[in-house]
């Protein structure tokens, strides 16, 4: 069966069956290979997407429940040449230790921007609270946001 949905900006339509997962669709049928698997269980965050703008595990989502909705994954924020604020607050923090877990951290992160540009500390824990880093680099991540924060509120690269 086939679906079209926006993917970072572009319309898209997979032939894949209606209740494939988003996540094997992104990766198998799209290429986009930054969202990652970890647990399958909506237990670590690692395969984050914003769906129309709010966060969604990817993992378990039947890729029929996005038909004609927006999902941007990890690939429609920046590019390595321009990055996004987010992946240049984490570049500059080095907030991430092996990586892996971090896509899903950075979507996260952006949906929280996007509706609160000025997080409290505790807003950014609230958000990122889904995630699981076992890398131990929970404060630079936590610096990161709140750096990309403070460059996305005043105009400023990260």
């Amino acid at each position: 069966m086939g679906f079209a949905f926006t993917v970072n900006g572009e319309a898209k339509r997979v032939e894949a069956p209606e209740t494939a997962t988003l996540l094997d669709v992104l990766r198998n049928h799209l290429g986009l290979m930054g969202t990652r698997y970890g647990c399958g269980l909506e237990q670590c965050g690692t395969c984050m997407v914003l769906v129309d703008g709010q966060p969604a595990y990817a993992c378990t989502r039947e890729v029929g429940t996005v038909a004609d909705r927006k999902v941007t994954t990890i690939e429609g924020l920046g590019t390595p040449a321009k990055p996004h604020p987010l992946q240049q607050a984490f570049l500059d923090e080095q907030a991430g230790q092996c990586g892996y877990c971090l896509s899903g951290i950075v979507m996260s992160a952006k949906a929280l921007l996007d509706r609160n540009p000025k997080p409290s500390r505790s807003d950014i824990v609230a958000a990122l609270d889904r995630h699981l880093c076992r890398c131990g680099a929970h404060q630079r991540i936590l610096r990161a946001v709140e750096r990309a924060a403070q460059a996305m509120s005043s105009g400023r690269p990260a």
